[in-house]
């Protein structure tokens, strides 16, 4: 049996696809109960064992109830980089995937996570996933603080050899619908475009960046799932590794390719940042991919033209979430 946390939800919904593909249904989703109407589309076509609120996960595996659990893919974590409520953040995205990786080690259960470029904070100390560089980061939110607080455990403790973690980058694509306002602006912009015929993006407030040309490290979701099924299938390679394209591209340069995908004229407007997000602001992130590339994971991304035509495809298709191969 594999178990996917957060499997109702973006990316996770997405693992499950992929483990589908594969062969592989066997799966345990597990996510938050009270969630499941308005993910139901990301899950009801996939084929799994079963659907399990996250806090009777935690209940089972605490009474020995789950065994024979190959792997634990732990992508349900809270994803929203505003939640200012630390204790949250800590009970959450720190002590619940602490459990989970204790517990997986213990039964001899693949450990794969998500942790997260809001680690490297403004990217003062660059963005290198070097097991030395880690602990000199700065994230600029709660939410950056709580997944840098994992990544630091595991080091601390040398479990980074036994476990495979991933830090997202800005990942986009299929099954992310549900996620309000922490959607993608790939999916954001093509709803605006269809309604207004036009994109909004942010002014910048530095003068080294002219407005839309913040630039940002996009990673389609598809390319994503495909580094985390290689690593679950390669249990000898482990680490902390960083998941992005490896290329910087401009909030501009996404809005472009989004027109292009829907055949239409760009028409752009630059709005004002909201003064709450203002100093939390990465202007420029870009994935060191050195010791990502030094294993025979598949990093061959798509480039952002084509992942965001290939998820207006979906958009436009009468089933815009993942079905299929």
């Amino acid at each position: 049996m594999i178990i996917v946390t957060g499997g109702a939800g973006f990316i996770g919904s997405c693992m499950v696809w992929k483990l589908n593909n594969l062969g592989r249904k066997d799966i345990l989703i597990v996510d938050e109960k009270g969630d499941v109407p308005p993910k139901a589309a990301n899950w009801n076509p996939r084929a799994v064992l079963d659907y399990l609120d996250k806090a009777e996960l935690l209940r089972q595996i605490r009474k020995g109830k789950l065994d024979k659990v190959e792997a634990v893919f732990h992508m349900g974590a809270c994803s929203a980089t505003t939640e200012m409520n630390r204790e949250y953040l800590r009970e959450n995205n720190f002590l619940y995937t602490q459990a989970l990786c204790e517990w997986a080690l213990k039964n001899d259960s693949r450990f794969l996570y998500a942790s997260s470029a809001a680690t490297y904070g403004a990217g003062a100390d660059g963005y290198s996933d070097a097991d030395a560089v880690t602990p000199r980061l700065k994230p600029l939110n709660p939410y950056g603080e709580s997944k840098q607080m994992f990544d630091l455990w595991l080091l601390q403790n040398r479990l980074e050899r036994l476990t495979a973690g991933f830090k997202f980058f800005n990942v986009y694509g299929p099954n992310e619908y549900h996620k309000g306002d922490m959607r993608s602006v790939v999916h954001k912009g093509y709803q605006q475009i269809k309604k207004e015929g036009k994109i909004r993006l942010f002014k910048s407030y530095r003068p080294e960046f002219a407005d839309g040309e913040q630039k940002r490290d996009f990673i389609y979701v598809k390319d994503v799932v495909a580094v985390m099924a290689w690593f679950w299938q390669n249990p000898s390679v482990n680490g902390i590794f960083n998941l992005g394209a490896g290329k910087a591209e401009s909030w501009n340069a996404l809005a472009h390719a989004l027109f292009a995908a829907l055949g239409k004229t760009p028409d752009i407007e630059y709005i004002e940042m909201p003064e709450n997000i203002r100093n939390q602001y990465q202007y420029w992130t870009e994935a060191d991919l050195t010791k990502l590339r030094q294993t025979a994971a598949p990093a061959a991304f798509k480039p952002l033209k084509d992942g965001v035509a290939d998820y207006v495809r979906h958009l436009e298709s009468a089933t815009p979430y993942l079905t299929g191969s």
